[in-house]
């Protein structure tokens, strides 16, 4: 198999339930590109992109909501017990995806780029892949995640997990094979030790991660220095969130590391003292980022810091090609809104959102009590009415 020239690209494929995502999100923390390709189709069919026509030409309008979006639980009761629907349906999506990859690789300055894809051997994606990672995690341990994190019921689990491949198949044609079958720590060795075994001259390149000047650097005067974590970082991070947290579970070590298969932290440091002052919570996904939590020591200079922590995550989106950046705060959040009018952000709704990702981001962000605050960062789109 051949990547595209000049790049190192990880094929990352695995059944429901076996940690894809996290898997991804780690090599993203190590310096890859990552990108979601299952997403991608979800975009690739969304009002106003190339594939949403088609589709409805296919299946009927009955499949729209009220907002003229594809209802993709209405497109699944169709395809998932019709092979031909299915391979109908794939046959749009598959090829608009296959685009939308090779414009995001060619696009980004990362060596190393990793495709997760619950299709990627089936749709032709491996074939653009120079190593095929699979995640495994025995089935009952699927069926747990399925019922507890997505709301399945455990029919509805197995129901699912039967729909798919086996993971015998996935595995006879890995090159590599991440087992998920214990802690986070263990995936984390699991990848951290794969990653040292890429192409010395590539990982060396990947790693070299854009740096936004420090204020110093710029002839300014700041009290803060910013940097992005990493896992190593995870004690320091549980002592500055269990000094914010008034109650509830104390945070530690362990469920920083698990978190960082979820998100990823900005910290905010003492430029004197080198003291973790506060920190960002934020993730990148389907081209969005997602802003989660701002938090700050009591006395620390909020306008500075967040504008400080907000201007490297933004440098870092740019760098992985979003989109948007999305606020996510709680209707009382103690920062004041001037702060982040200027920087661009505005208070917004659904309705304000005339992108279907955009919505479906914002929804599936937005706690009871919060509200959003958004920021264009690209006008252009990847997946672009033909």
């Amino acid at each position: 198999m051949s990547g595209t020239k000049n790049k190192y690209i990880i094929g990352l494929t695995g059944n429901i339930g076996t940690g894809k995502s996290v898997v991804r999100r780690m090599l993203g923390h190590l310096g890859a590109y990552g990108i979601d390709a299952d997403a991608l189709g979800h975009r690739a069919i969304a009002k106003g992109a190339p594939g949403y026509q088609p589709v409805v030409d296919l299946f009927g309008r009955w499949i729209l909501n009220s907002e003229g979006q594809i209802e993709r639980s209405r497109l699944a009761k169709i395809v998932f017990d019709n092979p031909a629907a299915l391979q109908a349906l794939e046959g749009i999506i598959h090829p608009l995806v296959s685009r939308a990859v090779d414009l995001l690789i060619r696009r980004t300055p990362h060596q190393i780029v990793v495709v997760e894809a619950i299709k990627l051997l089936e749709s032709g994606l491996a074939a653009k892949c120079n190593a095929v990672w699979v995640t495994y995690t025995p089935d009952s341990a699927q069926v747990a995640r399925l019922v507890e994190k997505r709301g399945m019921t455990q029919a509805e689990a197995l129901s699912r997990i039967r729909m798919q491949s086996s993971q015998k198949d996935k595995i006879s044609k890995a090159d590599l094979v991440v087992i998920n079958d214990a802690s986070f720590e263990k995936i984390w060795k699991q990848v951290y030790d794969a990653w040292n075994k890429i192409p010395a001259n590539i990982a060396e390149v990947a790693l070299e991660t854009p740096v936004t000047p420090t204020a110093a650097e710029e002839g300014l005067e700041s009290a803060f220095d910013v940097r992005r974590g990493s896992p190593r970082d995870a004690a320091e991070i549980a002592l500055l969130m269990h000094q914010m947290q008034s109650t509830g579970k104390a945070v530690n070590r362990a469920d920083v590391i698990e978190s960082f298969g979820e998100k990823a932290y900005m910290l905010l440091y003492n430029q004197s003292s080198g003291d973790l002052l506060g920190l960002m919570t934020w993730q990148v996904e389907n081209l969005i980022t997602r802003v989660f939590d701002i938090l700050l020591l009591p006395g620390v200079f909020a306008a500075e810091a967040v504008t400080r922590l907000l201007q490297q995550v933004e440098e870092e989106s740019k760098v992985l090609q979003v989109e948007a950046c999305m606020i996510f705060m709680p209707e009382q959040h103690g920062i004041s809104e001037n702060i982040l009018e200027k920087l661009g952000y505005h208070r917004s709704s659904l309705a304000d959102l005339d992108n279907g990702a955009w919505q479906e981001a914002a929804r599936e962000g937005l706690d009871a009590g919060q509200v959003l605050y958004m920021k264009v960062l690209r006008t252009q789109r990847v997946l672009r009415p033909i």
